[in-house]
């Protein structure tokens, strides 16, 4: 299943897993593991992936759900502010909301590294 999420987002790229896989910073060894034995990599490297793909850590596992938009406080406070922020502090801001997200995830996950999981 990992796999096949992979491979769907290298095409999506208009790239091929393996060089894919040299970019992120992983062997091609890797990817045929991923495709061959249907083994999920370590967080770490699925963290790295999702960041190369812009994408979520669930979505590459198969386990992304439909997102709510969230209509709140929140969203009428970034709208006030935008226009006052420049492309360097959204992406700071970003970052901090990953790191923290990736923090809490890292904490609510009861099941080891999560190698060798399918």
């Amino acid at each position: 299943m990992f796999y096949d999420i992979f491979a769907e987002l290298c095409k999506k790229s208009d790239i091929s897993p393996s060089r894919a896989a040299l970019e992120i910073g992983l062997s091609k060894s890797s990817v045929s593991s991923w495709k061959n034995s249907g083994v999920r990599p370590r967080f770490e490297t699925l963290k790295k992936i999702s960041d190369y793909f812009g994408v979520s850590v669930d979505t590459l596992v198969g386990d992304a759900r439909e997102e709510t938009p969230v209509y709140d406080g929140r969203l009428a406070f970034y709208g006030e502010l935008k226009d006052h922020l420049t492309q360097d502090d959204i992406d700071d801001i970003e970052a901090i909301m990953r790191a923290k997200a990736l923090r809490n995830i890292e904490r609510a996950a009861d099941d080891g590294d999560g190698e060798g999981k399918k």
